[in-house]
């Protein structure tokens, strides 16, 4: 895991991303929420170091890469373009997720609703009951601890033994608690849950529950 909260697979040497939410301050702009309009270059440019980190030639994204169907359409120009540079350097799937589900591929790219690659499912939303190998978005999670009086908030994966759900990768995306019942839950059946933090020396594992 990069300290960005994007997964690198040596093995397939992919790149893999959730929750970019792309074009959600131009969603929440049509509704008088006037935020700045610049989140998804910030969240391109998040994307194209992650690639540049990693060394990955392929992206998957694991759903909710725009904040709703009609984003792609209001990509403005200089956005477009670093997505248009991305998808044709890399070999780009997307998959779909609850916010953009109905959208069309964006600037090149497969569009699937799931994909299994090496015995591993990837799909945006944890499948409760799931006993295979699994990688998902959707919870956006957030690790909450007290640290010397001081409360730092850090966005986080969260893993079972057999299940990883990606942090939101997204310049514009909010969090839940870590330990939420809502993502316990969707990783049940499990022997232990963990917050997973990268950081600049480490991967930090903080346990959430266990049976």
């Amino acid at each position: 895991m990069l300290r960005s909260g994007a997964l690198f697979w040596p093995r397939e040497n992919a790149l893999l991303v959730a929750d970019l939410h792309l074009e959600k301050g131009s969603f929440f702009a049509r509704f008088g929420q006037l935020l700045p309009p610049y989140d998804s270059r910030e969240t391109l440019e998040r994307v194209a170091l992650a690639l540049r980190e990693s060394g990955a030639r392929r992206v998957l994204c694991l759903g909710d890469s725009f904040h709703d169907a009609g984003g792609a359409a209001r990509l403005e120009p200089h956005a477009a373009g670093m997505l248009a540079a991305l998808t044709r350097a890399t070999d780009w799937v997307w998959i779909t997720g609850n916010h953009d589900e109905g959208a069309q591929p964006a600037e090149g790219g497969a569009l699937v609703e799931e994909l299994n690659i090496g015995g591993i499912a990837l799909r945006h939303q944890a499948q409760a009951g799931e006993a295979g190998l699994e990688l998902s978005g959707h919870f956006h999670p957030k690790l909450r601890l007290t640290v010397r009086g001081r409360q730092i908030v850090r966005p986080c994966a969260v893993a079972s033994d057999n299940r990883l759900v990606l942090p939101a990768f997204g310049a514009f995306t909010g969090g839940m608690d870590a330990a939420d019942p809502a993502i316990l839950a969707a990783l049940q059946p499990a022997r232990a849950i963990r917050a997973l933090v990268p950081t600049r020396e480490k991967l930090v594992q903080v346990p959430l529950w266990a049976a």
